[in-house]
């Protein structure tokens, strides 16, 4: 299928200004002021006057066979189905497990990623869950990130939290280690997938590691670190050094506690943190619970891809962020900590992943590798 965008406000995501784009064969084939439709085969053209084209956004943090399941059988969380994916503008999304690698199985977390992939979307996983030791397929999670194409890293590892098993320094220096040479050995990231959760000093174990081995802080993706006060003044620094993720979805069901994403972007840049280190993920078919003082579960919400996009939405129309900033945290930014390979850039040769928007930030287009999606 060939089509030609025609006259698009075209953010790579930096603004290039007013050009046509053609794309083919899942690719952007061309970047021009001007494109004449190729003669001789089909075109769909598409007149985009007024209207922003965009990378088509990566959720790079979603529970794609569900999460959830603090409160018992009946708080299960669904799957996630494509549609939940379009309504957000997403065209790329990272599965994990969570807090239940007990009863779901990394082995459903990778077929799932492969339904995906055959209906026509993109779609990479992180190996483990919550425990250390952390399930795999394999037995050995080195060997499932070097071994399966879809298999990028390692998480989310629970840390600082009361459902997590509190792993030692010497045991997530082991788990990151391994990490790091398994996706060196098959061109992966090899990132570790942290969870962060609400005990005081929450960044200290990943020091920790840091200070007594050879990694870096950007062999870690700690998650969000919007979820309260201290956690997030915390990640003003750690940012700096490391990259850090922002949970959209939890906003507004805890915004008491919560750093409204939108906020927490503008408080990281103006805090120094560069924007390649920043991601806006969104929890996706994950469950949002609240517990009391004494640990027990008061209610439980889930997550939705569509949170992400709409915080870039009120980064840009009411905290006044830049749009090509802004969509850095859902574009650039995950696609180089990641390593996704034509994903998150509007350039020849990338995958045709496009997202077109009206000024008010509702889709008009979505396009996913190359393919018009009606939903």
């Amino acid at each position: 299928m060939i089509t030609l965008f025609r006259n698009a406000q075209v953010y790579c995501p930096d603004y290039i200004g007013k050009k046509d784009v053609l794309t083919g064969k899942q690719s952007i084939l061309s970047i021009k002021d001007h494109i004449e439709p190729p003669k001789g085969v089909d075109v769909t053209i598409i007149d985009c006057k007024g209207q922003r084209l965009v990378p088509g956004l990566i959720d790079s943090h979603v529970h794609v066979t569900g999460g959830g399941g603090e409160g018992g059988p009946a708080s299960r969380m669904p799957e996630l189905q494509l549609n939940m994916m379009f309504d957000g503008g997403v065209t790329t999304v990272i599965g994990c497990l969570g807090t239940d690698g007990i009863t779901r199985t990394v082995e459903s977390v990778l077929m799932k990623i492969k339904s995906l992939r055959a209906q026509g979307v993109s779609a990479w996983m992180y190996t483990g869950a919550y425990q250390v030791p952390t399930p795999t397929i394999t037995g050995d999670l080195a060997k499932d990130i070097a071994f399966f194409e879809e298999i990028i890293g390692v998480g989310e590892i629970a840390i600082s939290d009361h459902r997590s098993s509190v792993p030692s320094v010497a045991e997530l220096a082991r788990i990151t280690a391994q990490a790091r040479v398994a996706g060196m050995i098959g061109g992966k990231a090899g990132i570790v997938n942290i969870h962060m959760g609400d005990a005081k000093d929450p960044f200290r174990p990943l020091h920790e590691v840091v200070a007594c081995t050879m990694m870096g802080y950007r062999q870690f993706v700690p998650t969000h670190c919007n979820r309260n006060p201290y956690i997030f003044q915390d990640a003003k620094e750690y940012g700096k050094k490391g990259y850090i993720d922002i949970t959209a979805s939890s906003y507004p069901y805890d915004k008491d506690v919560e750093i409204k994403p939108s906020v927490a972007l503008k408080q990281l840049l103006e805090a120094g943190v560069p924007v390649g280190h920043i991601t806006f993920t969104s929890d996706g078919c994950g469950s949002l619970p609240c517990f009391d003082s004494e640990g027990r579960l008061v209610k439980i919400d889930m997550g939705l891809p569509s949170s992400i996009l709409r915080e870039i939405k009120e980064a840009v129309l009411e905290d006044k962020i830049p749009l090509e900033t802004a969509l850095r945290v859902a574009t650039s930014s995950p696609a180089d900590t990641l390593k996704l390979k034509g994903k998150g850039y509007i350039s020849e040769g990338c995958d045709a992943d496009l997202l077109l928007l009206d000024e008010g930030f509702n889709i008009i287009h979505l396009m996913a590798m190359g393919r018009i999606i009606n939903w």
